[in-house]
């Protein structure tokens, strides 16, 4: 929300508008807001013309310092970055002082958390309640078609084509991609629509409808997948249960086509990923996949001898 007469409100509409324009979801424009917020609150009511890089770095250094992860960090740099552009475009200014600044570096070897295929079946096998086949569909596209959180909230029915058993995803960075529906999956997408609830407006297109008839929000699909990790780790010592989440899933996926031989182009195209690098996160192996290769090697040992007249010479 932009209230009437607080500092930066031209500024502040003309981003909101531009994000809306750019087809950002109302999920990123929210996050993006509050960052851009964040950031124009240190400024004291600076004028954004005076704004030089010195001030971009010393916010980002101060949100460091606070402890959040370097992700997070990259994200309000991100956030203000787009906030400097957008006004750039609607004329508004003339320079972006939040260009050129380098992102912090994460932890690129960092293994995802996922699921092996056995574990997949136990936390599916944990998905319950009043609308399980509606909770069972989100969760089966984003573990075997590798969908985003983001993705399965903007799915319309139009998007499934039951014919060619093919579904049509609107991603990041607002392009498409066809995705083909597993033959064990399109039974229980189906029923999902099938048994789909009544929207509170007619003509809503969502594929997954909420218990109050709206769009099946990002966050109702988060805390679905948080009740049902919850179900499947209720027998785990606190201790030992893994930060799960939704997006795991995702991380699920990919993991399962790589093991299986799948080519990681076919992999990023899968999944959306602009950037093949992004895609090369999940090429992580296990310890018992390292023993396993290495106790392939047939090595040739040298004898006594031999190794003797070697250290003689």
């Amino acid at each position: 929300m932009i209230e009437p007469g607080t500092d930066y409100e031209e500024e502040l509409e003309a981003f909101v508008i531009w994000m809306k324009d750019a087809g950002y979801t109302p999920y990123t424009q929210k996050s993006y807001l509050a960052d851009v917020h964040e950031f124009l609150d240190r400024l004291g009511g600076k004028p954004l013309e005076s704004v030089k890089k010195l001030h971009v770095v010393s916010y980002l250094t101060s949100v460091r310092e606070r402890g959040v992860s370097d992700a997070t960090r990259n994200r309000k740099h991100a956030s203000v970055n787009c906030l400097f552009r957008a006004l750039i475009e609607m004329e508004l200014l003339t320079a972006n002082p939040a260009a050129g600044i380098k992102k912090s570096k994460t932890e690129k070897n960092r293994e995802p958390v996922y699921l092996d295929e056995n574990e997949l079946q136990h936390f599916l096998n944990a998905v319950g309640g009043k609308y399980q086949s509606r909770n069972l569909a989100v969760f089966l596209l984003m573990s075997y078609m590798g969908l985003r959180v983001g993705e399965v909230h903007t799915l319309n029915l139009g998007d499934y084509n039951t014919e060619r058993r093919s579904l049509r995803v609107f991603g990041k960075g607002r392009k498409w991609r066809n995705v083909p529906v597993p033959e064990d999956i399109a039974p229980y997408l189906q029923q999902a629509i099938d048994e789909r609830l009544t929207p509170w407006r007619s003509k809503e297109e969502a594929m997954f409808i909420s218990q109050k008839g709206r769009r099946l929000s990002i966050r109702g699909i988060q805390g679905i997948a948080a009740d049902t990790f919850g179900r499947f780790q209720q027998d785990v010592p606190a201790g030992q249960r893994r930060p799960y989440s939704s997006h795991k899933l995702r991380h699920s996926f990919a993991t399962m086509l790589l093991r299986k031989g799948a080519d990681l182009r076919t992999v990023q195209e899968l999944l959306g990923h602009s950037s093949i690098q992004t895609t090369t996160v999940y090429t992580h192996i296990t310890n018992r996949e390292k023993e396993e290769a290495m106790a392939k090697l047939q090595i040739a040992m040298p004898n006594n001898k031999a190794a003797a007249a070697k250290k003689v010479t």
